[in-house]
């Protein structure tokens, strides 16, 4: 049956290339949806996933890592003094203004970090020490503010919130969800650069690393009892609180589930409508065939070939497609992501889409009487 479909599609030529580029548009852009919108959240909690720890201690109702409160700064002690906690360190987000060369100011994320440990810090850098913030005013600034920023260099001085900070560094693959740039600073220079909303005597975030013999479940027990007024959680379940936070809150989640839909539901119209003006132009053919004592299962199974033969070769250069525009993506510093797990969740919704657009075909074959033939 597979043969016969096959030899089918390739009758009509024409008809049958249309359908095969109607396919790769709906799949090419459920690909470039998909990918994106897994790219951004990746972003979101980039941060996250990239420091080393279990347990992330927050501001009461914390809503996602950029918008956090301060705490007391004192809550690091108390953290590090817990039944089964390996070590601690305090992290702090902050907001500011950058000075540019040419004037006018754009709003960075300042993450302040321990050099000593780097936790928190940027974890590649293109140019210089993750360490070299230590001990001065001193900045690294990742590579992808550029477009932000201009062409910042090692060596340069800007001005950050009214103080002078000299860039020491430039990183990679920080990328920020908010197209905000992202610097780096040593703890203690971010406290002094924002003093009234964070000051001397407070974090904003302190992560923990659970000791061995311990479960993280019992350890965020254990803090849970000791910490009052703040949430804990383990690196994963923040991680996906942020994410959600932008998925939902923001209506982004919405925006590519929308697209999807619709290019879904493109698909499945393109397909379906080619293969039943093809069983209705051959529906003596199949008659025939009834006639001969094939059965309706016989016929069903030919016109299911034929939309998975417009599947496959649909999402196989659909596939072809998105890796090429990976690479474009990277070049305009958006983030798309293909995995093999997003490769096998798209192939099933190709399958789906190109096997569910058969069934008004299968209900006409259904009604087909073999007397048709002895008709006018």
């Amino acid at each position: 049956m597979f043969y016969v479909a096959l030899k089918i599609i390739s009758y009509d030529k024409v008809r049958s290339f249309i359908t095969l580029l109607g396919v790769v548009f709906a799949v090419s852009l459920i690909f470039a949806q998909m990918g994106i919108y897994l790219g951004l959240m990746e972003t979101s909690s980039i941060i996250i996933d990239h420091t080393p720890g279990d347990i992330w201690i927050t501001s009461k109702n914390c809503k996602n890592f950029d918008f956090s409160q301060p705490l007391p700064e004192y809550l690091y002690y108390h953290v590090l003094s817990t039944e089964g906690v390996q070590w601690a360190e305090k992290l702090i987000v902050t907001w500011g203004i950058i000075k540019q060369k040419e004037g006018g100011t754009e709003q960075v994320e300042v993450v302040g970090y321990n050099p000593d440990t780097g936790i928190g810090g940027p974890w590649k850098m293109k140019i210089g020490d993750s360490r070299a913030v230590k001990n001065g005013n001193f900045t690294i600034v990742d590579d992808s503010a550029k477009r932000r920023l201009g062409d910042v260099k090692v060596g340069e001085y800007r001005e950050v919130l009214w103080k002078r900070l000299e860039i020491v560094g430039i990183s990679q693959d920080v990328k920020s969800f908010t197209t905000a740039p992202i610097i780096f600073t040593s703890y203690r220079l971010a406290q002094k650069l924002d003093p009234n909303w964070i000051g001397p005597d407070k974090t904003v975030f302190v992560i923990a690393k659970v000791s061995p013999k311990y479960s993280v479940e019992q350890v965020i027990k254990n803090l849970k009892k000791r910490l009052k007024g703040v949430d804990v959680y383990s690196k994963e379940s923040f991680s996906m609180k942020t994410r959600l936070y932008w998925t939902i809150e923001t209506g982004v989640g919405f925006s590519f589930l929308l697209t999807i839909s619709i290019s879904f539901l493109i698909g499945m119209l393109i397909v379906g409508q080619t293969i039943y003006n093809s069983t209705v132009e051959h529906i003596k053919e199949f008659g025939t065939l009834k006639a001969m004592g094939a059965s309706n299962f016989d016929i069903y199974k030919l016109i299911f070939s034929q939309a998975l033969i417009n599947a496959l070769l649909g999402y196989f250069m659909s596939l072809i497609i998105t890796l090429l525009s990976v690479k474009i993506y990277e070049a305009t510093e958006m983030v798309m992501v293909v995995n093999m797990w997003v490769n096998v969740l798209i192939l099933g919704l190709t399958m789906l889409m190109c096997l569910s657009s058969a069934l008004v075909s299968i209900r006409k074959i259904k009604k087909i009487d073999p007397a048709i033939l002895f008709r006018g």
